[in-house]
């Protein structure tokens, strides 16, 4: 009797199977586990260190670069700004020099006309021929200068250089032709510095 109910309390070969396989099961996955785990990679310390020192030779470069092109820029800008100031002084001298050459060539006119008006007891003929010597003495010097009078009879009118203030009738003359000139005009080469004041024929 006794023997029969240690037996009973034994476990079977299939339960001691069913707890084996059981245990097993278990015991696969941690061991997937640990086989899918990655594996730390160590950090290569002298590898970034050259990197970092690299990197920073790079941006010391960089920096003494743009300190080099900055230096460049502030001696261009000075030199364009010397180069202007240079210029417009330059510029000033030049009209300053035509306007004073001018003026000297104008002066023995100048010198006529006060010697013709300081002349009191002189006839009406006198007064003629010293002005006509005084106008012939400005044609001169405007010839000097390279002024160039223009406008007269006959010519075609050319509104980039005639300045019309009137059409009339007039025999002998050309319709569109001048007509009357009321003011000759006058140019520097091509230059026209004063329009001529003219009459146009019908």
């Amino acid at each position: 009797m006794f023997n029969s109910k240690k037996k009973a309390e034994e476990p079977s070969a299939e339960e001691v199977k069913k707890t084996s396989e059981a245990a097993t099961a278990k015991e696969e996955p941690a061991k997937a586990d640990t086989a899918e785990a990655p594996k730390k990679e160590t950090a290569d310390v002298p590898a970034l260190q050259k990197a970092l020192e690299a990197a920073q030779s790079e941006a010391e470069k960089l920096k003494a670069d743009m300190a080099q092109l900055t230096d460049v820029k502030l001696r261009l800008a000075a030199e364009y700004d010397n180069f202007r100031k240079r210029s417009q002084r330059e510029k000033d001298a030049i009209y300053s020099d035509a306007t004073a050459s001018t003026v000297t060539a104008l002066l023995p006119v100048i010198d006529n006309v006060e010697r013709a008006l300081a002349a009191q007891n002189a006839s009406a003929e006198d007064m003629r021929k010293g002005v006509e010597m005084i106008n012939t003495q400005a044609l001169q010097v405007f010839e000097k200068l390279g002024v160039a009078s223009f406008g007269a009879v006959g010519e075609t009118f050319d509104p980039n250089i005639h300045h019309c203030v009137g059409t009339v009738d007039a025999e002998g003359v050309e319709s569109g032709a001048i007509a009357l000139v009321l003011q000759k005009g006058y140019k520097l080469g091509d230059k026209v510095i004063r329009p001529a004041m003219v009459q146009v024929a019908n």
